[in-house]
């Protein structure tokens, strides 16, 4: 955890950076999103560790062949400042995924005192994921 004055609320854990990821290698995937595979609506998903919903996500897509080339990723969040917390980042991301931290890059931008990322009302992160497989499977 990243000290902070503030905190994310959420359904779940609300960890911004790992539902992005989720996300990411879902629709890579073609295994929807990650509303329709932990909806907010099952009281199983209330409080759920978001590192838990990765890597059900990435057992999914693994099952069927998927391998990870590479995952991107940016948050946005005016404060606390993340670089020192990065490396950590990186290494529990790949640590998740069962992967090298070579292939994870985070990288943290700030809102520039513009809109709700700025204004420190919100925490934004995207995530862009490589798939590949070594054969087609249909």
């Amino acid at each position: 955890m990243i000290p902070h004055n503030r905190h994310a609320v959420g359904h779940s854990d609300a960890d911004t950076l790992l539902h992005a990821v989720t996300d990411a290698i879902l629709g890579a995937a073609g295994l929807g999103d990650i509303g329709q595979l932990f909806p907010d609506t099952d009281p199983a998903n209330r409080g759920r560790a978001s590192d838990d919903m990765l890597r059900r996500a990435w057992l999914m897509a693994s099952e069927q062949g998927w391998q990870l080339a590479n995952l991107d990723c940016t948050i946005h969040a005016q404060k606390p400042k993340l670089a020192p917390y990065i490396p950590e980042m990186k290494k529990r991301v790949a640590d998740i995924l069962g992967v090298s931290p070579e292939k994870i890059s985070i990288k943290a931008k700030t809102g520039e005192g513009v809109d709700a990322v700025g204004r420190e009302e919100a925490i934004a992160a995207q995530a862009v994921v490589l798939l590949w497989r070594s054969t087609a499977q249909d």
